[in-house]
């Protein structure tokens, strides 16, 4: 819209009014700057900024939604209007979505190839800005029991020693196991490191009687399988 809308929301036509709108057209008729509008919920009256303003503003800064989730509460907050309450509403919201994408709501998900791994994993990983390692411990009908954070690195690597894959595995009795982590720099082409990690843990889960089914590089919206391209 232009800015003759610029003015409080009250005051622009009603089919124009992002609740509005929504309740008379649905969600997916939105724009990301009015949806962003309904969570902040009210403007500044000393920027003489309505909601929709301070949305466009956070766009403009970051960029995309993926780009808001990434930021931090305090770099939300330095869009001038928006606060920590308002901030908290924004991460919450996107939280919710990317819970809802991973579809964990207590079923018992079988994990059985790459493509399911990365629809439950990749919405929390694919934007973080360092690296998260995790293991996905399965029972015997590769059936989701836990999964553990076993790293937090830095941009460059996390070195990832087999007991502690291991011994998570044994306590929860675990028939099988998955290794999944991110790539920040949105290539998950694996490294050196990442071929002799897999290779030892392959090794050791043979040797103690628990399967390695895969590891899985998210980077971005891409991802490796090491089951699909046969490294296991």
């Amino acid at each position: 819209m232009s800015g003759k809308y610029s003015s409080s929301i009250k005051h622009w036509p009603e089919d124009e009014r992002p609740r509005e709108r929504l309740i008379k057209y649905g969600s997916s008729s939105m724009s990301d700057a009015h949806l962003l509008g309904i969570l902040i919920g009210s403007g500044d009256r000393r920027a003489k900024k309505n909601a929709v303003d301070l949305s466009r503003d956070l766009l403009n800064k970051f960029g995309t939604l993926e780009s808001i989730d990434q930021a931090s509460i305090t770099e939300i907050c330095q869009i001038k209007g928006i606060g920590a309450a308002k901030a908290a509403q924004i991460k919450a919201a996107l939280e919710v979505g990317k819970r809802m994408a991973a579809k964990t709501s207590g079923k018992k998900i079988k994990m059985k190839s790459s493509k399911i791994f990365v629809e439950q994993f990749a919405p929390f990983l694919k934007n973080l800005k360092k690296e998260i390692v995790k293991i996905v411990l399965l029972d015997p009908k590769l059936q989701f029991i836990k999964e553990i954070t076993i790293s937090e690195g830095s941009l460059n690597a996390s070195i990832v020693h087999p007991r502690e894959v291991m011994i998570p595995a044994i306590k929860e009795s675990a028939a099988s196991f998955a290794l999944i982590h991110n790539h920040p720099s949105g290539d998950p082409t694996p490294s050196q490191k990442d071929l002799e990690i897999t290779h030892r843990l392959n090794k050791t889960g043979k040797i103690i009687g628990i399967n390695m089914v895969d590891h899985i590089i998210i980077g971005g919206n891409s991802f490796f399988s090491f089951a699909d391209e046969g490294l296991l």
